[in-house]
């Protein structure tokens, strides 16, 4: 990687400095209607000690979060959103094998069953994405664990005269992504140069991720046939390497790639991702300390486990936001639009009053985020309309 590349940073190396830093919670504008209670200190940990409240980004100023909205309710275990360009998203359901369709008004219909989906611990149909191209998207690509791997599969979308939508023929484009109970990854998203990126774990083998021959612990970028790009630094699939369990993947100013990463006991991680890049896993976990090898990329982001497992990743408002399972929160990180430290200090919202949430993704027509709960995932502490898809509305959508 080239440090002085616009728009790139000079990777974190591992240096052992490792600072815990005193969240600062942001003040939400007046009149934005944030949640009460919603916004709280915590112990996050950035590359950077300057407080991110005041913050603003290359999008603008930073805008706060209103009230979450319930979208739709009675979901299977949501697990992946993908925005239609009409309006509204398509999901996954991970242990129902089913993509469903939820409009802006909430209603929800069923496109189909993805065929071979196994679901098995947190396996099952995992990401969603679509062709980024047109108004009707014609096709729409999912990862989901079969019988013996995790898989990527690109599925024709039919479009109905009414509107409606049906899953067509289906094409596995790759296939041997290591599958377990756990660590699956299963992320999938378009990135801007119009590639196909995917986000897999090390399916409880830590060897896997050091391995760049195997396609657990890895962050793949592909055509969208499923190639291995050009300029993949491998000749293969592999883009980055020494990934644990990545589950989220989103794009900020200047194509800045960030990816959520769940650790093992102490630290979870938002990387800036780089081709070729090693991310550590299993040699560190969170920033690397004296003894770690020199060429290890230090996250920058980090949290406890306990406040964070961080799943769904989106960019939007001037922030990175992130969806936690375990910590049951929404993470805002504000975009410094500075090379070296992206993102300002993680505040906490919403804490402990939706339950897990699993993904986060801008809403359809840019109307603030769309988040779902993971609550009937066997982890969670399930209420009567879970799981849910929620509106967070933004400032300047009328929040």
């Amino acid at each position: 990687m080239d440090p002085s590349q616009p728009g790139r940073r000079p990777a974190h190396r591992a240096t052992g400095a490792f600072a815990l830093t005193t969240l600062l919670a942001a003040v939400l504008a007046a009149g934005c209607g944030g949640a009460p209670g919603g916004s709280e200190q915590g112990s996050g940990t950035t590359a950077s000690d300057t407080p991110g409240g005041g913050s603003t980004g290359p999008t603008g100023r930073l805008v706060p979060p209103g009230e979450p909205e319930t979208v739709a309710t009675g979901l299977e275990v949501p697990w992946g959103i993908a925005a239609l360009p009409s309006g509204g998203a398509l999901a996954t359901e991970r242990d129902s094998g089913r993509v469903i369709r939820v409009a802006d008004d909430g209603r929800v219909s069923e496109v189909g069953t993805v065929a071979g989906v196994r679901p098995r611990g947190e396996g099952g149909l995992l990401g969603i994405a679509l062709d980024p191209y047109g108004e009707r998207p014609e096709k729409v690509y999912v990862y989901y664990t079969a019988r013996s791997d995790n898989r990527i599969a690109r599925i024709d979308l039919e479009w109905g005269r009414d509107g409606d939508l049906a899953l067509g023929e289906s094409r596995v484009l790759v296939k041997g992504i290591p599958a377990a109970d756990h660590h699956n990854g299963g992320q999938l998203a378009f990135g801007p140069d119009g590639l196909l990126y995917a986000a897999t774990g090390d399916a409880g083998r830590e060897s896997r991720a050091q391995d760049t021959g195997d396609l657990g612990g890895k962050i793949l970028r592909m055509t969208p046939d499923g190639r291995p790009a050009d300029g993949n630094p491998f000749d293969n699939l592999v883009y980055s390497y020494g990934h644990r369990n990545v589950q989220g993947l989103a794009w900020g100013p200047e194509d800045v790639l960030f990816a959520t990463e769940f650790g093992q006991d102490t630290y979870d991680e938002v990387n800036v991702i780089e081709a070729g890049g090693n991310y550590g896993w299993p040699e560190v976990e969170g920033v690397g300390g004296p003894d770690a090898p020199d060429d290890l990329v230090d996250p920058v982001v980090t949290w406890t486990t306990e406040e964070s497992s961080p799943s769904g990743a989106a960019v939007a408002g001037g922030s990175l936001w992130v969806a936690a399972l375990r910590g049951e929160r929404l993470w805002r990180m504000p975009l410094t639009g500075q090379a070296d430290t992206p993102l300002g200090e993680p505040e906490a919202l919403f804490t402990g009053e939706y339950g897990r949430l699993r993904a986060v993704v801008p809403a359809p027509g840019g109307a603030g985020l769309w988040a779902a709960t993971s609550n009937r995932d066997g982890r969670g502490d399930p209420a009567a309309d879970d799981d849910r898809v929620l509106r967070v509305p933004l400032e300047e959508d009328g929040g």
